[in-house]
């Protein structure tokens, strides 16, 4: 059970941790991609200011005098574009040459591809009266820019796995030691539950031995002191399953394992069916059950049996008269699947979760003079556990219940 909680915590933790980790890469990467790209915009602005400034008009005619060297446009990868106001391309220097349309309206252009490329479209004006007479339209290769975001990631995403399997481990001894003081008290109460049941067993015995033995002498008591023997009897009879049911869930985790051994499930089955079938006709309950070959399985049959009981004292207890209860076994893969269907009361959907809660009843008006002590379907549940199983519930409110019992096969 602790493991299980070591383990949630530990999750859990991770969980929030990887979350905030993740959070912090993805605004480093939008804040660096944003800062990278608006330094390419301003340097691409800057160079097409440089170059409008060489540009001449005359004679209606743009004259290029270019001071940019096409070697120098093909070491970093960039290209200029002259255009006309009506978009025509005059002419152009460097290789990584923008292909798209010349949008005036847009400043900045990105054509995506095999090579992505990104360009600044900045206006050529004359210098004597204002007047535009052209475009220059910068251009650079992207690849240095995605190659500096995937080192990027890269290395956020190294670092978050680095931080992560660090931070497992240190949760790992945090978890530990967070848990081992709570451990210690639980198996402090565990032993304080286990001893308080067994030494109430003696004094049990005395006083339900004292209690019953003026019943067999009816004659020398009264009819009231009869009723009072007899309320005592029944009381002391109640503490005694209490107090055994305990001691079982104190020790439910150290079930002996030289106690398992190979078994049958059909017998155990077929004799609560004889055993039960008078209680279920006198409530003219229809008990039934339907078993299918091979039932082997590796485990305690006295557990199992009581396991069984209870489920099927349970059933009883809450269907009503003319009622059915059945038992169905089937094999899916390595699992074997009982079943303990009836037609009863049924249970509420808000406390479906609580079924294998100690000392809870789905009739809360059940007291414990009626024989049970609420711990039936927690022991049933602690048996199934310690054989790798598990018991599953559905029900409806007024149709019934399904106790589904899940149990490995060798």
């Amino acid at each position: 059970m602790f493991q299980r909680i070591r383990y949630r915590l530990l999750l859990s933790y991770l969980v929030v941790f990887a979350s905030l980790l993740g959070i912090f890469a993805i605004a480093v990467r939008f804040a660096f991609t944003r800062s990278l790209t608006e330094q390419i915009t301003d340097k691409l602005t800057a160079i097409g200011k440089g170059a409008a400034a060489n540009v001449e008009f005359e004679k209606g005619r743009l004259t290029i005098e270019s001071d940019f060297r096409p070697q120098d446009l093909i070491a970093y990868h960039q290209a200029l574009q002259w255009f006309d106001t009506q978009g025509n391309l005059i002419t152009q220097q460097g290789e990584t040459v923008l292909t798209l349309p010349l949008l005036p309206n847009k400043m900045v252009q990105v054509q995506t591809g095999k090579i992505p490329i990104r360009a600044v479209t900045v206006p050529i004006i004359k210098s004597d009266n204002g007047k535009l007479v052209g475009y220059v339209r910068v251009s650079q290769s992207l690849e240095e820019f995605d190659e500096t975001l995937q080192k990027l990631d890269w290395g956020l995403g190294g670092g978050i796995i680095i931080t992560l399997v660090l931070s497992s481990i240190g949760g790992i001894l945090l978890t530990r030691q967070a848990m081992q003081p709570i451990e210690e008290s639980f198996e402090r109460l565990k032993q304080f539950t286990a001893d308080a049941s067994h030494e109430l067993r003696s004094p049990l015995m005395a006083i339900k031995i004292n209690a019953e033995l003026p019943l067999e002498y009816p004659e020398e008591i009264g009819p009231k002191d009869a009723d009072k023997f007899q309320a005592i009897a029944s009381a002391t009879n109640q503490m005694t399953r209490l107090t055994e049911d305990l001691l079982f869930l104190a020790r439910t985790d150290k079930v002996p394992t030289q106690n398992r051994n190979s078994l049958n499930l059909t017998s155990i089955l077929e004799n609560l069916i004889q055993l039960y079938k008078p209680q279920a006709e006198a409530k003219q309950i229809n008990l039934k059950l339907e078993l299918i070959a091979n039932l082997q399985l590796i485990g305690d049959s006295v557990q199992l049996t009581r396991l069984f009981t209870n489920l099927v004292e349970n059933a009883l207890y809450y269907t009503p008269l003319g009622g059915v209860v059945q038992i169905k076994t089937s094999h899916v893969g390595s699992q074997l699947y009982v079943n303990v269907q009836d037609t009863g009361v049924g249970i509420a959907p808000e406390y479906i979760d609580k079924v294998f809660e100690r000392f809870w009843r789905a009739d809360q008006s059940r007291s414990y003079w009626s024989g049970g002590s609420g711990l039936g379907l927690a022991i049933a549940q602690a048996i199934a556990q310690n054989h790798g199983g598990l018991i599953s519930v559905t029900s409806q409110l007024g149709v019934g219940s399904c106790f589904t019992v899940r149990l490995p096969t060798p």
